[in-house]
């Protein structure tokens, strides 16, 4: 039996950042993963998608080229060639992080663990007992009760693998998994049609934002059916066929069901141990505790935002815990979230619609939109950015829609979690010309001082 400090099973976002951190500050860790270090989100998930949204970005200049003065011909995709490049990413990421964790003296066991005792981890029949446990064990692609997932219907795993384009694409789930799979195929030359059952594309965001993007997508000729359920799929061998509740019918080559990631928490030994879980979440506190003493819990597997980035924030947060530095709690309405299809959709803090139930009528809104940009207009981009205020107070919101709009995420989650005002904001000087501009601007006019826009 080998001992340690801390165990933590998952070598994901969360897991393999609070090893590290751990081991900074003087902690043995032992970290175990039945797959390769860094998880879903580099291996499955957020590196090799937007490698794809990358070439898809790439695909489209080429065929607007013309627009700019550029003369090019678009030839079409060699997925191929696409995974080559999406791989060799991977890999280069892949070898750093192991090297990372190599020298930082954590001591990596690869298989599938499983709880056996609160403090203990067994893998292949050896135990790892720490001081502490962090279950870190991520999540997995979901389907619906009765979609089968094989063939033509598959999940974001499977259609990461695709070595062709397909011609037509039915994508069941307008979140940010099915709109950034609906951008990629588009541009690649596919006919897509999203089909989400709320009302909304991405309808966790601002409604400012869902609308943006709904507009996008029409011009871009991607179809959607929002408001109607599911019914059933069926397949052979001339596609796949979707059946919504209120009958109308889809027929594509592929079906991609994004709706959402569950967590990997079953047959792992936590509920033998005691932990207490509601649906297959692992519940904790605010300072991401279990109910078992000395066991936590960070990323997919507990309740609210299932972002890689908040698993890596979680992750520090506890080997800061542990190492007595009292960390500040991570409130997940102030974790920036992006989307990166065509064009972006990026946010922070509160929408609209959150704000006035918190503060009632004591809100103020403001939009500032990409046309008074410079930057968005050389790179031929509409949009905007909307600022959500508590009325003579500080700015608890921010929404954003455009090519490349992700970017200016960092200065708006410090403006929301700074409680920084427009005043705050309309002082500071924002480089000429750039997109990160029209944060300025955008303040500057909620400030009520607008210079490039109209008050």
């Amino acid at each position: 039996m080998a001992n340690a400090d801390l165990v933590i099973l998952g070598g994901g976002s969360g897991g393999y950042a609070c090893a590290l951190r751990a081991s900074e500050l003087g902690m043995s860790v032992i970290l175990i993963d039945k797959d390769k270090l860094g998880g879903t989100c580099l291996h499955r998930g957020c590196i090799p998608t937007k490698a794809l949204l990358h070439a898809a970005e790439v695909a489209d200049s080429a065929k607007e080229s013309g627009a700019f003065g550029v003369r090019a011909t678009f030839e079409g995709i060699d997925m191929p060639k696409v995974n080559e490049y999406r791989d060799g990413v991977v890999g280069r990421l892949y070898k750093g992080l192991q090297g990372l964790v190599k020298s930082r003296n954590v001591t990596f066991v690869e298989g599938s663990g499983r709880l056996v005792a609160p403090d203990t981890v067994e893998v292949n029949g050896e135990r790892y007992t720490g001081t502490t446990v962090v279950l870190a064990t991520g999540s997995y692609s979901r389907s619906l009760p009765g979609l089968e997932i094989s063939g033509r219907i598959m999940t974001s795993d499977q259609a990461l693998n695709l070595d062709y384009v397909p011609k037509s694409v039915v994508v069941l789930g307008g979140g940010v998994i099915g709109v950034e799979f609906a951008s990629v195929w588009k541009s690649f030359g596919a006919d897509v049609t999203i089909v989400e059952a709320l009302p909304n594309l991405v309808p966790n965001e601002d409604i400012a934002c869902s609308k943006a993007l709904e507009r996008a997508f029409r011009k871009r000729g991607i179809a959607f059916s929002l408001g109607v359920r599911f019914a059933s799929a069926t397949q052979d061998d001339a596609g796949v066929h979707v059946t919504l509740e209120d009958g109308k019918q889809f027929d594509a080559e592929l079906l991609l069901v994004a709706v959402g990631r569950g967590p990997n928490t079953a047959d792992m030994g936590f509920e033998e141990q005691g932990v207490a879980m509601e649906r297959g979440w692992v519940l904790v506190d605010e300072r991401l505790r279990t109910n078992v003493p000395g066991v936590f819990a960070v990323g997919d597997i507990t309740p609210g935002l299932q972002l890689a980035h908040r698993g890596f924030s979680q992750g520090i947060f506890v080997a800061e815990e542990l190492g007595g530095l009292n960390p500040v709690v991570i409130a997940d309405v102030n974790i920036p979230r992006v989307t990166y299809c065509e064009p972006e959709v990026a946010s922070v803090g509160l929408t609209e619609a959150q704000a006035r139930e918190v503060h009632g009528n004591n809100v103020a809104v403001y939009e500032y939109n990409l046309g008074g940009n410079g930057k968005s207009q050389i790179l031929a981009t509409t949009g905007f950015i909307k600022l959500v205020q508590v009325t003579d107070g500080p700015v608890v919101g921010i929404h954003m829609v455009g090519s490349r709009i992700g970017e200016q995420i960092g200065e708006a989650q410090l403006i929301v979690n700074w409680e920084a005002h427009p005043d705050d904001v309309a002082t500071l000087v924002h480089a000429h010309p750039t997109q990160n501009e029209a944060m300025g601007e955008a303040h500057l006019a909620l400030a009520g001082k607008p210079l490039h826009a109209h008050a």
